[in-house]
Protein backbone atom coordinates (compact mmCIF):
# COMPACT_ATOMS: atom_id res chain seq x y z
CA UNK A 1 0.00 0.00 0.00
CA UNK A 2 2.17 2.35 -1.36
CA UNK A 3 0.08 5.08 -3.05
CA UNK A 4 -2.31 7.05 -1.76
CA UNK A 5 -4.91 5.79 1.66
CA UNK A 6 -7.29 3.31 1.63
CA UNK A 7 -10.36 5.00 3.15
CA UNK A 8 -12.41 2.45 4.86
CA UNK A 9 -15.78 3.23 6.73
CA UNK A 10 -18.12 1.72 8.84
CA UNK A 11 -21.09 2.65 10.93
CA UNK A 12 -20.94 3.15 14.64
CA UNK A 13 -19.29 -0.07 15.91
CA UNK A 14 -17.64 -3.21 14.62
CA UNK A 15 -18.55 -6.57 16.27
CA UNK A 16 -15.40 -6.81 18.76
CA UNK A 17 -14.26 -3.27 20.08
CA UNK A 18 -10.98 -4.79 19.05
CA UNK A 19 -11.49 -3.76 15.19
CA UNK A 20 -10.81 -0.25 15.09
CA UNK A 21 -7.65 -0.18 16.57
CA UNK A 22 -6.97 -2.92 14.73
CA UNK A 23 -8.35 -1.53 11.24
CA UNK A 24 -6.12 1.79 11.93
CA UNK A 25 -2.94 -0.44 12.35
CA UNK A 26 -3.06 -1.56 8.70
CA UNK A 27 -0.50 0.23 6.99
CA UNK A 28 -2.15 2.88 4.26
CA UNK A 29 -5.61 2.38 5.46
CA UNK A 30 -7.74 5.61 6.79
CA UNK A 31 -10.44 4.55 9.28
CA UNK A 32 -13.78 6.08 9.15
CA UNK A 33 -16.44 6.17 11.43
CA UNK A 34 -20.00 6.70 10.19
CA UNK A 35 -22.99 7.75 12.83
CA UNK A 36 -25.87 6.04 11.62
CA UNK A 37 -28.40 8.38 13.47
CA UNK A 38 -26.66 11.05 12.13
CA UNK A 39 -27.09 13.02 9.06
CA UNK A 40 -28.00 10.50 5.76
CA UNK A 41 -26.37 13.88 3.24
CA UNK A 42 -22.97 13.79 5.63
CA UNK A 43 -22.97 10.26 5.77
CA UNK A 44 -23.59 9.52 1.60
CA UNK A 45 -20.66 12.25 1.29
CA UNK A 46 -18.03 9.97 2.97
CA UNK A 47 -19.33 7.26 1.46
CA UNK A 48 -19.52 8.57 -1.90
CA UNK A 49 -15.47 8.92 -1.79
CA UNK A 50 -15.07 5.11 0.39
CA UNK A 51 -12.97 1.89 -1.44
CA UNK A 52 -14.49 -0.21 1.59
CA UNK A 53 -17.77 -0.78 3.49
CA UNK A 54 -17.41 -3.17 6.90
CA UNK A 55 -21.07 -3.88 7.12
CA UNK A 56 -22.70 -4.13 10.50
CA UNK A 57 -25.41 -6.48 10.78
CA UNK A 58 -28.93 -6.07 9.07
CA UNK A 59 -30.62 -5.75 12.07
CA UNK A 60 -28.23 -2.66 12.91
CA UNK A 61 -28.92 -1.07 9.93
CA UNK A 62 -30.85 1.62 8.52
CA UNK A 63 -31.81 0.11 5.32
CA UNK A 64 -31.50 3.08 3.42
CA UNK A 65 -27.40 1.78 3.65
CA UNK A 66 -28.03 -1.87 2.03
CA UNK A 67 -26.00 -1.69 -0.56
CA UNK A 68 -28.54 -2.54 -3.16
CA UNK A 69 -30.04 -0.49 -5.93
CA UNK A 70 -28.61 3.03 -6.59
CA UNK A 71 -26.02 2.59 -3.37
CA UNK A 72 -23.19 1.47 -5.52
CA UNK A 73 -24.24 4.88 -8.10
CA UNK A 74 -23.84 7.14 -4.88
CA UNK A 75 -20.37 4.91 -3.84
CA UNK A 76 -18.67 5.27 -7.17
CA UNK A 77 -14.61 4.75 -5.37
CA UNK A 78 -16.10 1.81 -3.69
CA UNK A 79 -14.41 -1.38 -4.66
CA UNK A 80 -15.60 -4.13 -1.75
CA UNK A 81 -18.00 -4.57 0.72
CA UNK A 82 -17.48 -7.33 3.83
CA UNK A 83 -20.64 -8.62 5.67
CA UNK A 84 -20.24 -8.38 9.41
CA UNK A 85 -20.48 -12.09 10.18
CA UNK A 86 -21.21 -15.19 7.32
CA UNK A 87 -24.74 -13.54 6.02
CA UNK A 88 -25.11 -11.19 3.50
CA UNK A 89 -28.83 -10.75 2.68
CA UNK A 90 -29.26 -7.44 2.92
CA UNK A 91 -26.34 -6.74 0.16
CA UNK A 92 -28.02 -7.48 -3.49
CA UNK A 93 -25.26 -9.42 -5.25
CA UNK A 94 -25.72 -8.92 -8.73
CA UNK A 95 -26.02 -4.90 -7.92
CA UNK A 96 -22.48 -5.37 -6.46
CA UNK A 97 -21.05 -7.74 -9.20
CA UNK A 98 -22.48 -5.32 -11.75
CA UNK A 99 -21.04 -2.17 -9.64
CA UNK A 100 -17.89 -4.61 -10.04
CA UNK A 101 -17.12 -4.05 -5.98
CA UNK A 102 -15.82 -7.30 -4.32
CA UNK A 103 -18.31 -8.94 -1.56
CA UNK A 104 -16.52 -11.39 0.96
CA UNK A 105 -18.15 -12.51 4.34
CA UNK A 106 -16.76 -14.18 7.34
CA UNK A 107 -18.18 -17.97 7.11
CA UNK A 108 -16.72 -19.76 9.74
CA UNK A 109 -15.64 -17.59 12.19
CA UNK A 110 -18.71 -18.03 14.20
CA UNK A 111 -19.65 -21.56 13.60
CA UNK A 112 -18.60 -23.04 16.43
CA UNK A 113 -20.35 -20.60 18.74
CA UNK A 114 -23.97 -20.91 16.80
CA UNK A 115 -23.30 -24.85 16.52
CA UNK A 116 -23.50 -24.61 20.49
CA UNK A 117 -26.51 -22.67 20.41
CA UNK A 118 -27.93 -25.20 18.58
CA UNK A 119 -27.04 -27.97 20.75
CA UNK A 120 -28.15 -25.94 23.91
CA UNK A 121 -31.48 -25.20 22.41
CA UNK A 122 -32.12 -29.12 21.40
CA UNK A 123 -30.88 -30.06 24.96
CA UNK A 124 -33.16 -27.45 26.49
CA UNK A 125 -35.68 -28.49 24.33
CA UNK A 126 -35.62 -32.05 24.84
CA UNK A 127 -35.23 -31.91 28.75
CA UNK A 128 -38.14 -29.72 29.35
CA UNK A 129 -35.37 -26.96 31.07
CA UNK A 130 -37.72 -23.77 30.62
CA UNK A 131 -40.75 -25.79 31.27
CA UNK A 132 -39.30 -26.90 34.83
CA UNK A 133 -37.16 -23.89 35.72
CA UNK A 134 -40.99 -21.71 35.03
CA UNK A 135 -43.02 -24.50 37.16
CA UNK A 136 -40.06 -23.71 39.75
CA UNK A 137 -40.56 -20.34 40.15
CA UNK A 138 -44.44 -20.01 39.89
CA UNK A 139 -47.10 -19.94 42.88
CA UNK A 140 -48.75 -23.13 41.96
CA UNK A 141 -47.29 -26.41 43.15
CA UNK A 142 -49.69 -28.72 41.32
CA UNK A 143 -47.46 -30.39 39.22
CA UNK A 144 -44.25 -32.99 40.10
CA UNK A 145 -40.80 -33.63 38.97
CA UNK A 146 -42.42 -36.56 36.54
CA UNK A 147 -44.16 -34.02 34.48
CA UNK A 148 -41.24 -32.62 33.14
CA UNK A 149 -39.40 -35.80 32.31
CA UNK A 150 -37.21 -35.17 29.34
CA UNK A 151 -35.57 -37.60 26.50
CA UNK A 152 -31.94 -38.19 25.84
CA UNK A 153 -30.25 -37.15 22.31
CA UNK A 154 -28.79 -40.29 22.59
CA UNK A 155 -28.90 -42.50 19.19
CA UNK A 156 -31.77 -40.07 17.55
CA UNK A 157 -31.43 -38.81 14.48
CA UNK A 158 -30.50 -35.61 13.77
CA UNK A 159 -31.31 -33.66 10.16
CA UNK A 160 -29.47 -30.73 8.88
CA UNK A 161 -30.58 -28.92 6.45
CA UNK A 162 -27.01 -27.06 4.46
CA UNK A 163 -23.78 -28.85 5.28
CA UNK A 164 -21.30 -26.12 5.52
CA UNK A 165 -19.17 -24.45 8.10
CA UNK A 166 -21.75 -24.37 10.74
CA UNK A 167 -23.77 -27.72 9.74
CA UNK A 168 -20.92 -29.65 9.63
CA UNK A 169 -20.05 -28.09 13.33
CA UNK A 170 -23.43 -29.44 14.34
CA UNK A 171 -22.68 -32.84 12.66
CA UNK A 172 -19.81 -33.49 15.06
CA UNK A 173 -20.98 -32.16 18.16
CA UNK A 174 -23.72 -34.31 18.05
CA UNK A 175 -22.66 -37.31 16.53
CA UNK A 176 -19.55 -38.04 18.29
CA UNK A 177 -20.80 -37.03 21.52
CA UNK A 178 -24.12 -38.43 21.64
CA UNK A 179 -23.97 -40.72 18.91
CA UNK A 180 -26.30 -39.18 17.12
CA UNK A 181 -27.54 -40.52 13.57
CA UNK A 182 -27.04 -37.51 11.38
CA UNK A 183 -28.07 -36.86 8.30
CA UNK A 184 -28.43 -33.95 6.08
CA UNK A 185 -29.87 -32.52 2.63
CA UNK A 186 -27.53 -29.72 0.97
CA UNK A 187 -27.60 -30.35 -3.31
CA UNK A 188 -24.70 -28.19 -3.40
CA UNK A 189 -22.25 -31.02 -2.08
CA UNK A 190 -21.03 -33.84 -4.02
CA UNK A 191 -22.01 -37.41 -2.10
CA UNK A 192 -18.40 -37.64 -1.08
CA UNK A 193 -18.68 -34.83 1.16
CA UNK A 194 -21.66 -35.86 3.03
CA UNK A 195 -19.36 -38.87 4.70
CA UNK A 196 -16.38 -36.36 5.55
CA UNK A 197 -18.31 -33.73 6.80
CA UNK A 198 -20.21 -36.57 9.50
CA UNK A 199 -23.65 -36.96 7.54
CA UNK A 200 -25.71 -39.32 5.65
CA UNK A 201 -26.50 -38.05 2.22
CA UNK A 202 -30.39 -37.12 2.45
CA UNK A 203 -32.15 -36.73 -1.43
CA UNK A 204 -35.02 -34.80 -0.44
CA UNK A 205 -36.14 -32.05 2.70
CA UNK A 206 -39.08 -34.56 2.66
CA UNK A 207 -37.59 -37.78 3.56
CA UNK A 208 -35.25 -35.70 6.22
CA UNK A 209 -38.37 -33.85 7.59
CA UNK A 210 -40.11 -37.22 7.85
CA UNK A 211 -37.27 -39.16 9.71
CA UNK A 212 -35.57 -36.80 11.91
CA UNK A 213 -35.82 -36.29 15.30
CA UNK A 214 -34.75 -32.81 15.13
CA UNK A 215 -34.23 -30.70 12.35
CA UNK A 216 -31.57 -27.96 12.17
CA UNK A 217 -31.43 -25.26 9.55
CA UNK A 218 -27.75 -23.91 8.96
CA UNK A 219 -28.52 -22.49 5.40
CA UNK A 220 -28.44 -19.41 3.89
CA UNK A 221 -31.74 -17.01 3.01
CA UNK A 222 -31.60 -16.68 -0.73
CA UNK A 223 -34.00 -16.42 -3.49
CA UNK A 224 -34.11 -20.36 -3.64
CA UNK A 225 -34.44 -20.92 -0.09
CA UNK A 226 -36.93 -18.16 1.37
CA UNK A 227 -39.71 -19.74 2.24
CA UNK A 228 -38.53 -23.24 1.86
CA UNK A 229 -39.58 -25.05 4.95
CA UNK A 230 -43.34 -24.90 4.71
CA UNK A 231 -46.39 -26.52 5.85
CA UNK A 232 -45.40 -29.43 4.10
CA UNK A 233 -42.71 -29.91 5.55
CA UNK A 234 -43.85 -29.76 8.89
CA UNK A 235 -47.00 -32.02 8.45
CA UNK A 236 -44.69 -34.65 8.11
CA UNK A 237 -42.23 -34.43 11.27
CA UNK A 238 -42.56 -36.69 13.73
CA UNK A 239 -45.10 -35.77 17.03
CA UNK A 240 -42.39 -36.42 18.70
CA UNK A 241 -39.74 -33.96 16.77
CA UNK A 242 -38.04 -30.88 17.10
CA UNK A 243 -37.59 -28.03 15.03
CA UNK A 244 -34.49 -25.66 15.47
CA UNK A 245 -33.45 -22.18 13.37
CA UNK A 246 -30.08 -20.10 13.69
CA UNK A 247 -30.21 -19.20 10.59
CA UNK A 248 -32.28 -16.14 8.97
CA UNK A 249 -36.44 -15.47 9.37
CA UNK A 250 -37.96 -15.80 6.31
CA UNK A 251 -36.77 -19.58 5.53
CA UNK A 252 -39.49 -20.75 7.51
CA UNK A 253 -42.81 -20.13 7.20
CA UNK A 254 -43.76 -18.92 10.90
CA UNK A 255 -47.62 -19.62 10.45
CA UNK A 256 -47.32 -23.41 9.24
CA UNK A 257 -45.43 -23.68 12.31
CA UNK A 258 -47.44 -21.85 14.62
CA UNK A 259 -50.43 -24.03 12.89
CA UNK A 260 -48.60 -27.65 13.73
CA UNK A 261 -47.34 -26.37 17.34
CA UNK A 262 -50.92 -25.70 18.08
CA UNK A 263 -52.57 -28.79 16.84
CA UNK A 264 -49.28 -31.02 18.54
CA UNK A 265 -48.12 -32.38 15.33
CA UNK A 266 -44.43 -31.40 16.82
CA UNK A 267 -42.70 -31.88 19.92
CA UNK A 268 -41.55 -28.06 20.10
CA UNK A 269 -38.98 -25.54 18.22
CA UNK A 270 -36.00 -23.54 19.06
CA UNK A 271 -36.14 -20.28 17.48
CA UNK A 272 -32.96 -18.02 17.02
CA UNK A 273 -34.62 -16.23 13.94
CA UNK A 274 -37.53 -14.45 12.70
CA UNK A 275 -38.76 -12.48 10.01
CA UNK A 276 -39.22 -9.32 11.45
CA UNK A 277 -36.74 -8.67 14.42
CA UNK A 278 -37.57 -8.60 17.14
CA UNK A 279 -40.69 -10.26 16.57
CA UNK A 280 -43.88 -8.57 17.90
CA UNK A 281 -44.94 -9.48 21.36
CA UNK A 282 -48.50 -10.89 20.14
CA UNK A 283 -46.76 -13.17 18.11
CA UNK A 284 -48.25 -16.44 18.07
CA UNK A 285 -44.96 -18.36 18.12
CA UNK A 286 -44.25 -16.26 21.36
CA UNK A 287 -47.30 -18.07 23.12
CA UNK A 288 -46.25 -21.38 23.17
CA UNK A 289 -44.03 -23.17 26.12
CA UNK A 290 -42.40 -25.36 24.15
CA UNK A 291 -40.69 -23.16 22.17
CA UNK A 292 -37.72 -21.92 23.22
CA UNK A 293 -36.92 -18.05 21.31
CA UNK A 294 -33.50 -16.38 21.86
CA UNK A 295 -32.81 -12.79 19.79
CA UNK A 296 -30.93 -13.84 16.20
CA UNK A 297 -27.74 -13.80 18.86
CA UNK A 298 -26.47 -17.63 18.10
CA UNK A 299 -23.04 -16.60 16.91
CA UNK A 300 -22.92 -13.65 18.97
CA UNK A 301 -20.14 -14.73 21.48
CA UNK A 302 -17.27 -12.77 22.69
CA UNK A 303 -15.17 -15.47 20.91
CA UNK A 304 -17.04 -15.17 17.38
CA UNK A 305 -16.87 -11.58 17.66
CA UNK A 306 -13.33 -11.48 17.95
CA UNK A 307 -12.90 -14.23 15.07
CA UNK A 308 -15.25 -12.52 12.90
CA UNK A 309 -13.15 -8.65 13.06
CA UNK A 310 -9.83 -11.03 12.91
CA UNK A 311 -11.15 -12.33 9.58
CA UNK A 312 -12.39 -9.39 8.17
CA UNK A 313 -8.97 -7.40 8.47
CA UNK A 314 -7.18 -10.55 7.04
CA UNK A 315 -9.04 -10.20 3.97
CA UNK A 316 -9.30 -6.39 4.12
CA UNK A 317 -5.58 -6.10 3.52
CA UNK A 318 -5.88 -8.50 0.82
CA UNK A 319 -8.26 -6.45 -0.93
CA UNK A 320 -6.41 -3.38 -0.21
CA UNK A 321 -3.30 -4.82 -1.52
CA UNK A 322 -5.14 -6.31 -4.79
CA UNK A 323 -5.48 -9.72 -3.85
CA UNK A 324 -8.16 -11.53 -3.83
CA UNK A 325 -10.15 -12.40 -0.08
CA UNK A 326 -10.36 -16.06 0.72
CA UNK A 327 -13.95 -15.51 1.14
CA UNK A 328 -15.09 -13.97 -1.64
CA UNK A 329 -18.59 -14.36 -2.84
CA UNK A 330 -18.89 -13.06 -6.37
CA UNK A 331 -15.82 -13.94 -8.18
CA UNK A 332 -17.30 -12.86 -11.60
CA UNK A 333 -16.25 -9.27 -10.19
CA UNK A 334 -12.82 -9.82 -9.82
CA UNK A 335 -12.20 -8.88 -13.26
CA UNK A 336 -13.73 -6.01 -12.77
CA UNK A 337 -12.75 -4.91 -9.49
CA UNK A 338 -9.08 -5.53 -11.38
CA UNK A 339 -9.62 -2.70 -13.59
CA UNK A 340 -10.99 -0.52 -11.19
CA UNK A 341 -8.26 -1.18 -8.77
CA UNK A 342 -5.57 0.35 -11.22
CA UNK A 343 -7.47 3.23 -12.27
CA UNK A 344 -8.28 4.05 -8.67
CA UNK A 345 -4.98 3.79 -7.04
CA UNK A 346 -2.62 4.12 -10.11
CA UNK A 347 -1.47 -0.06 -9.66
CA UNK A 348 -2.05 -3.15 -10.83
CA UNK A 349 -4.09 -5.50 -8.72
CA UNK A 350 -1.15 -8.30 -9.03
CA UNK A 351 1.30 -5.49 -7.37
Amino acid sequence: MTKGGRRLVYFDEWMDPSGPDRARALSGLELIELDSAGPADANWKVLSGAHGHQLRPSTETPEIYYPRGDFFQRCPSLLAIASAGAGYDMVNVDDCTEAGVLLFNQTGANAESVAQHVLAMMLTLTKQLIQSDRAMRSNHRDWTRWDYSGRELTGRTLGIVGLGNIGRCVARMTGAVFRMRVIAYDPYLADSDFTGRGAEKCDSLETLFRDADFVSINCPLTDETRGMINGDLFNVMKETAYFVITARGGIYDELALEDVLRRGKIAGAGLDVFEQEPPAIHHPLLKFDNVLVSPHNAGITDDANLNMVTSALEQWADVFAGQRPRNLINPSAWDAFQTRYQAVFGLSASE
